[in-house]
């Protein structure tokens, strides 16, 4: 994930090099060689400054890397079903992100960016794709510390339950990720697919009933 940050770098730097040693030439007078001292302190604060830039970008894109690699692949997967395009979405969207760090409000308003941004990439992305590819949820790396067998039982209730989910109609699967997943509240969620509160009611709704069979007898929030 890491490898995108040096295409941050290159994008935020405008495709400038860092500033180089002054040249020397021999037998300078001395106006020369102060003019090439001064210019010399120059390029080493222009230096100065750009390993600050450069250091300061990097330390952003580990954050956003950080705080939103993870829920842009689960989002993204929600729509698409393929490990390798969320991947490609989550790269694109964390560069977006970090070319738009000055204009986010406040945590929650980035977090809904970067949300949005996502859902739309992977909207576009099956638009453009003439047959969508599956990849089953078990490719997705387990965890390999070990565990109690309450907790591996918990998480295999929780893998069933997500699997059932992603195997919905994807208005309904996107609603109940959104709304039980992440968090969003159904205004939030209409605002970020751009449907009315009613109709993402109707698709919690309506997705809820369609996993109740499946959700017989096991215990989960989305019981109803």
């Amino acid at each position: 994930m890491t490898g995108w940050i040096a295409s941050a770098w290159r994008l935020a730097r405008g495709g400038q090099d860092a500033p180089g040693a002054a040249e020397s030439s021999p037998r300078r007078s001395a106006a020369e060689t102060a003019a090439t001292c001064a210019s010399g302190q120059s390029r080493l604060g222009a230096k100065t400054s750009y390993d600050a830039r450069r250091d300061a970008i990097e330390a952003e894109a580990q954050r956003l890397v950080a705080t939103y690699a993870d829920t842009i692949l689960r989002v993204s997967y929600t729509y698409l079903h393929s490990t390798q395009d969320a991947e490609d979405i989550c790269q694109d969207v964390l560069l977006k992100t970090l070319r738009h760090a000055d204009g986010f409000d406040s945590a929650e308003h980035e977090r809904a960016w970067v949300v949005r941004t996502a859902i739309n990439a992977a909207k576009d992305l099956l638009r453009r794709q003439e047959v969508r590819s599956t990849i089953a949820l078990d490719d997705i790396p387990e965890p390999t510390a070990p565990h109690h067998a309450s907790e591996r039982a918990i998480e295999a209730r929780d893998a069933r339950v997500l699997q059932s989910v992603m195997a919905l109609p994807l208005e309904y699967r996107e609603a109940i990720y959104l709304h039980y997943y992440e968090g969003y509240s159904i205004k939030q969620i209409a605002e970020m697919v751009h449907a009315s509160e009613s109709a993402v009611a109707t698709r919690l709704s309506r997705g809820r009933s369609k996993l109740r069979p499946i959700l017989e007898g096991v215990h989960h929030e989305l019981d109803v």
